[in-house]
């Protein structure tokens, strides 16, 4: 493993090379094994990773990587798993349509045992470990869609990126039966036909939200044969201003952080004309911040530590910094300028964390622990792209 040093590029780029081609050897995507273990979060990060690697060393290698990491994804996490009675597309398409529409029916979490039964007893436990599809991971994975699109100005990505936020929408919010705004679930069945978990994820509304914008963003002059997302925005943005989004989860925090830059973006680039969500995503991170930091979570030994959770939130540090770059480039983009800047300065004080966090995680020892090897690959791909951030968090 090569030396790193957190102000040396190549450096950086070198270890996030070995991360990933480490990770695509050990789940079956290259070399190509019978058997890939496919998990839609982690792949998710994992595809903007490998196009990062692409967009920062011009290997085509890496660009091949994504894009077969893509299609082992919907080959795998599209289908029914081995283990159903059921076969085929979970979209329940043929073979040949289901192919050229893979996101029609959502996609596996693709966790190691089969789904709770409709009839079957709720284990609170077990549910962990059960597959089914989360709404969260539905939006990493609209967000790698539209990031290979990008990279390959191939339309049909963004396409599928949209199908699959129609489709997600449609079976997760829902009218409760005593009326009132919807709501989300926030675990659902394979087949999308029951919830598996019926209480709403804090984020899931406001992730969506981001990820629609992020797919009519790139669509915007050239939207021939994409749904129009404009129901859905709507309603996961009248669903956000019931929510209160704080949280002292340091991957919650920093998916705040992250999704704020994505909004500052959008409105730099005027495909979105909401001025307040960067500053109400700020906002919303700052008390959780303030009492994560006051906790003594990153003295802990690694043993007792949940490496994904605090790389998630090094990973919105770094969306910090660069939204802090974006407002000195382009003064004058918020109408509420002042308030984004002030708000960003005061988040600023902690962005020492994200070094600390890396650090703690590229020391070898830290990461033969059993707690960072039970959840190696997640862990592997989020330092990595806590190492090189950019494509990820990219619209």
């Amino acid at each position: 493993m090569v030396q790193y040093r957190l102000a040396d590029s190549q450096a950086s780029t070198k270890l996030v090379e070995e991360l990933m081609i480490e990770f695509a050897a050990r789940t079956g995507l290259s070399p190509v094994r019978e058997v890939q273990n496919r998990y839609l979060w982690t792949d998710a990060f994992a595809v903007c990773n490998f196009l990062g690697l692409y967009r920062r060393t011009n290997d085509a290698a890496f660009r091949k990587l994504a894009l077969l990491l893509g299609d082992q994804v919907h080959a795998i996490l599209g289908r029914h798993r081995p283990d159903d009675r059921r076969s085929g597309w979970i979209s329940g398409l043929g073979d040949e349509e289901g192919r050229l529409r893979p996101t029609a029916g959502g996609l596996r979490i693709g966790k190691a045992i089969n789904e709770r039964g409709p009839d079957d007893p709720f284990d609170d436990r077990l549910e962990w470990d059960r597959d089914g599809q989360y709404f969260h991971y539905l939006t990493r994975w609209m967000h790698a869609l539209c990031r290979v699109s990008a990279a390959t100005r191939d339309r049909t990505y963004r396409r599928w990126a949209a199908e699959l936020a129609k489709t997600a929408h449609a079976a997760f919010a829902y009218v409760p039966f005593s009326g009132g705004r919807k709501r989300m679930y926030w675990k659902m069945s394979i087949d999308l036909s029951y919830p598996l978990v019926a209480s709403m994820g804090q984020h899931d509304p406001v992730d969506g939200l981001i990820a629609c914008m992020e797919i009519r963003a790139g669509s915007i002059g050239n939207s021939e044969g994409l749904p129009d997302l404009s129901p859905e925005i709507s309603e996961l943005g009248a669903i956000c201003k019931e929510i209160d989004w704080t949280t002292d989860d340091p991957l919650g925090i920093g998916c705040l952080l992250s999704n704020a830059f994505r909004a500052a973006q959008m409105i730099s680039t005027g495909a979105l004309e909401d001025p307040g969500l960067p500053a109400a995503l700020l906002e919303a991170s700052r008390p959780g911040l303030d009492a994560f930091s006051k906790t003594k979570s990153l003295k802990a030994p690694a043993y007792r530590r949940l490496a994904f959770r605090e790389l998630g939130l090094s990973i919105g540090l770094h969306a910090l910094e660069k939204m802090r770059l974006l407002i000195e480039k382009s003064p004058g983009i918020f109408r509420n300028q002042h308030q984004v800047a002030d708000r960003v300065e005061k988040l600023m004080r902690y962005a020492g964390l994200a070094e600390d966090i890396e650090s703690f995680w590229l020391e070898p020892a830290n990461r033969e622990a059993r707690a960072f090897r039970e959840h190696l690959d997640i862990n592997t791909v989020m330092l990595a792209t806590s190492l090189a951030p950019d494509e990820y968090l990219r619209v």
